[in-house]
Parts: C-alpha cells; structure tokens; sequence
C-alpha cells in the first residue's frame, strides 16, 4: 500500500482545501490581525518583532501582531521559566494586548500563529480555532505524537481551515534551492544535520532534530518508506530509504559543533546546502497563506516527516531494524480511531 492511501489527506493541499480566503491589506488598506497563542518561545518575540516594525515592508507589512495568550507548560522548564518574561515584551515593548484565553484571543483576529513550544496541547489549543475558522501556522512540532498530528490535518481538513506547519529551516535560501537540485542536478541522496537536545515529554526526534529532518524533507521531497536508526549519548543518525532506492540520512548533534546543514548529493554535483539564514524567510511564506489561504506545505509532507521520526524511535525500539512508515502511520490511526468521541 502506498503512503498516501494509508495517509489519505493528500487534499489538505489543493486550492479546495481553504475557507474565503482572507482581503488582502491592498485592498483594505489595513494589515491582517494576527493572535498568538503560546508566549514560551523567542519565536514569539522574534516574530513580533518582525512584524510589528513600523519600518517593516512588503509581505511583513501585512500582518501585525495585536493579541496574544501566553499559555506555558508547567512540567517543561524551558517552557515555564519563559512565559513571564516574553509576556512583559510582548505588552510592553510590541504594545500586544495580553488576554486570559484562546477564545478571547480569536475575537480579536484573523489569523493565527499557534507558537507553544510543547507540542502536547496543540490539538487542544487547535480545536478552538478550527471552530472559529481562523487560518492558522503551527510551528513545530506540530503535534507531541503522530497520532495528534494526524488529527490536527484531519479536523483542518473537516473545519475547512487553512494550516500549515513548518521549520525555518525550510526557507533558508541555500536549503530551499536544493529542493530542485540546482548545481548538482537531480537529488539522489542528502545528508542533513542539525543539533537534536532531548526532551522528556516528547518523542527523540520531535523536540530539536525536527529542523534537521524538515531540512532532509525539503531537499529530498515526500516518498520516504523506511527507517533505521542508531543511537548514542553523543548523537543520532536516522537513514532512510525513498522509493526508488534513494538514501537520505539525518545526523543528531548532541557533542562537539552545533550547526545546520546538509551535503547534498545529485547526478552533476555534491555540494553543501548552506544552513540557518534567520527567521525572515519563513515569516514571509506564513504572511503570504494568511493572505492567500493557500498552505505552501502539504499535510502529507507534514504527516510523513513525523512518520519519518516515529518509525526512528520504533527502530531504536527494535535494535535499529528498519521501519516501514506506513505502519507508524497505521498504528497511529488505529489509535485515533480507538479514542472516544
């Protein structure tokens, strides 16, 4: 069976899959109104700051942040120690009103940047806002298990809400060219790297090596079958087999230099990707699907890059055996499927 059918959400990515798409600021002579949900992360300042700059231009100059939940998870330091203190900017600095619920948050805008660093409660934190039909970007990871993951496109899909999710990594002019192969022709094989911490409450790959694997995702393109993995207290290195036989590796950085990047092999060249050129590059391609409804990931791609790192850990679990994506995929279904109502 191919991993579309077992995914099945291929539609999620056609013009069909969007509400009346939002007036263009052009038009209105006003920028889009943009809530944030979620204060524990730089992303959130860093990207209100982009988009907030009086100064700003172009497709930035489109959107602004007005409102903002801080939310916070009490069991992840780096999510608890943090909320007060971007809170405090947000208000202070970027002049964000601050409010005590999603709900009050989607009174106040059009669209809406889905930021929690934990990616356990972005179903939860989702729902309401498919309910009120609010494009949305959820950044990563987009959900703390496959499962939800998949949930999340499918109640968009239900909802008839725009979504996407993405790395920034994604857009790095250097990563981002390679997806067509460029100076080294058609992509044959990548090796991606990127630093890959670990955090407790989600799975290996999910917490930090998602920039690493997004970038293995953007240059090699969907159509990953299996995985295996090794693992040490140094690092990770999780080997794929896309159909037609191609190999993509990504290698987890836990010692010695932390960077991103990748060598990227092709049927002219092997040359290296570049690696992290900032924020801007994704800010732009959220203020253009906000504008446009049009998500420029597909969920499939989505799916299967979360597939891609949950068969790593089924690997790890099973001695680093090779595993097939579509039975991650299946079990997380039947999971769903099994979840009351």
């Amino acid at each position: 069976m191919r991993l579309w059918n077992v995914v099945a959400l291929a539609a999620l990515s056609s013009p069909l899959f969007s509400v009346a798409q939002a007036e263009e600021p052009g038009k209105s002579g006003k920028p889009l109104r943009a809530g944030i949900i979620g204060l524990d992360t730089s992303h959130a300042t860093a990207f209100t700051a982009l988009l907030n700059d009086p100064k700003t231009e172009g497709e930035l100059a489109g959107v602004r942040i007005v409102a903002a939940y801080p939310g916070g998870s009490a069991d992840i330091p780096s999510s608890r120690d943090r909320v007060a203190g971007y809170t405090k900017e947000l208000r202070e600095k970027h002049g964000v009103e601050i409010v005590d619920s999603i709900e009050a948050l989607l009174d106040k805008v059009d669209v809406v940047l889905l930021e929690s660093v934990d990616g356990r409660p972005h179903l939860s934190q989702a729902r309401p806002v498919f309910a009120a039909k609010k494009p949305v970007f959820i950044d990563k990871p987009v959900a703390g298990t496959l499962a939800d993951a998949i949930a999340i496109y499918e109640l968009a899909k239900e909802s008839g809400t725009p979504v996407f999710s993405s790395s920034s990594l994604r857009y790095s002019p250097g990563i981002a060219a390679m997806r067509t192969g460029g100076k080294v022709g058609e992509v044959v094989g990548c090796d991606a790297y990127g630093p890959c911490e670990l955090e407790e409450h989600h799975p290996d790959l999910y917490w930090y090596g998602i920039h690493g694997v997004e970038t293995l995702f953007t240059i090699m393109g969907p159509g990953c079958e299996s995985v295996s993995r090794v693992q040490t207290p140094g690092g990770e290195l999780a080997a794929g087999v896309w159909k037609g036989g191609r190999i993509g590796t990504f290698r987890g950085l836990r010692q010695g230099v932390h960077d991103y990047g990748a060598t990227v092999f092709g049927t002219k060249g092997i040359a290296p990707s570049g690696g992290y050129a900032g924020y801007q590059p994704l800010v732009v391609e959220i203020c253009k699907f906000f504008k446009t409804g049009k998500p420029p990931v597909s969920a499939e791609e989505t799916i299967e890059i979360f597939a891609f790192m949950e068969a790593a850990d089924e690997s790890k679990r099973q001695g680093g055996k090779p595993v097939a994506l579509e039975t991650v995929i299946a079990k997380a279904r039947a999971e769903l499927a099994a979840r009351p109502k």
